[in-house]
């Protein structure tokens, strides 16, 4: 098994990581609930959090009877929730004490590296943004120029973290689009035009000081999502993008599903509409021969691919900003291609939803906007590839912004810390 570039936060045994991470997950959490959650007998509880006390990771805090953290999907059993019931028995008249990770006693770096730019942000133990986000361009897809950039951004998220009287940063999480190998070494990355191995993690670390883990941007969204967002709890969480590319992730029990292949865009060959154009497809354009376009796969969910079909509707050549402002506008060939567009796109989660089964699904991208302008659309495709009697497909529409991709790769470096 590879060694993780992040060094962990505290030593202990494997239970001991455990308790710390269901806590950072579900906190503030009981000790009786948090021994039911792992099935270790209370003492056993009692002595690893009193060391994760002493260690300075978490603390204890009052907590109001039904105020506590989220917890697993269908814990309250019949007899979870006996054990609690007496548990509120015996403490009736006084507040219960619940855990939680101390939320500045570590802060992170997390990264987004794009096409044209990177993103930063500085990020505490609970994975809540403490800092601006910093954002550079890259001029240059040199890996000496982009590992420059990283250098010059986790100074500047270190300067602000400090003047804001929190702890310097003790590690950085840097996603991208891509393949890698052991959390450390890029072997594909198409928006960067790199298609050699580059040891990432230890030329970044040479120039920051400090460990560095790097991850699949899209891994990294539904790792955040079931770390501090609307996937903690759930037994599957899937994230669905589209902007430059689109992707997929799906995770069970708050793991990535992992697979060397997970990393090449397949979600990008699936059919979604057999009647429609073939996708102008990016990865084609930048390394010739690893893609061959199948009539209307997901890739035309893409912002080129939509641009292409845009000019094509308008009898002239046109950019996906001048369609997304067409769209925004309700002009009618936009608003059209928004709904043709959305119906696409529930047919891929309809597909994922009937394969993966998961939970939820959060569809988010750059261009995740386009969801919501034709949300009756992509309902209408998901019900037309669901069966009538399944239950609806839970989804969610993200808000895109840059810094919480950032966040989230600085929550894959916190996942690790914590162990």
């Amino acid at each position: 098994m590879a060694i993780s570039p992040i060094p962990h936060w505290f030593e202990g045994s494997e239970y001991t990581h455990k308790v710390a991470a269901c806590i950072m997950k579900y906190g503030p959490i009981s000790r009786i609930t948090l021994a039911q959650i792992l099935g270790l007998s209370q003492g056993a509880v009692s002595r690893i959090t009193s060391d994760l006390i002493y260690a300075g990771v978490i603390e204890e805090t009052p907590m109001a009877a039904g105020h506590g953290g989220k917890l697993p999907k269908d814990f309250l059993r019949k007899s979870a929730q006996k054990s609690i019931q007496k548990e509120n028995t015996e403490r009736r008249g006084r507040p219960q004490t619940g855990l939680r990770i101390i939320a500045n006693a570590r802060t992170f770096v997390g990264m987004k590296i794009n096409t044209t730019h990177i993103t930063a942000v500085t990020v505490n133990a609970l994975g809540q943004i403490v800092t601006g986000c910093h954002d550079l361009p890259i001029e240059d897809d040199s890996v000496e120029t982009v590992v420059d950039v990283i250098r010059q951004l986790t100074m500047d998220c270190a300067d602000e973290a400090i003047m804001a009287g929190l702890p310097s940063p003790c590690a950085v999480g840097v996603s991208l689009g891509g393949h890698i190998v052991d959390d450390s070494m890029v072997t594909f990355a198409p928006f960067l035009h790199w298609s050699k191995p580059v040891e990432f993690s230890a030329l970044i670390q040479e120039a920051t000081g400090l460990p560095t883990g790097i991850y699949n941007d899209i891994d990294s969204l539904v790792v955040d999502a079931c770390m501090f967002g609307s996937g903690v709890g759930l037994n599957s969480f899937a994230v669905v993008t589209i902007g430059i590319g689109v992707g997929y992730s799906l995770t069970v029990n708050g793991e990535p599903i992992d697979n060397p292949d997970k990393s090449y865009g397949l979600v990008g060959h699936i059919l979604v509409d057999p009647d429609g154009p073939l996708p102008h497809c990016l990865q084609h354009l930048l390394l010739p021969g690893l893609y061959a376009g199948h009539k209307c796969c997901a890739t035309c969910l893409t912002d080129n691919s939509i641009a292409t079909e845009y000019s094509e509707i308008i009898g002239h050549p046109a950019t996906f900003d001048e369609f997304a402002a067409a769209a925004r506008a309700s002009k009618t060939q936009a608003t059209n291609l928004v709904n043709r567009t959305c119906f696409r796109l529930g047919t891929l989660i309809a597909t994922i939803a009937n394969l993966a089964m998961p939970d939820k699904i959060m569809i988010a991208g750059e261009s995740s906007f386009i969801a919501k302008l034709g949300i009756d659309n992509l309902r209408n495709g998901i019900n037309m590839y669901r069966h009538s009697q399944a239950a609806p497909v839970d989804f969610e529409i993200a808000e895109h912004d840059w810094s919480l991709w950032s966040k989230a790769a600085a929550a894959q470096a916190i996942r690790q810390y914590v162990g």
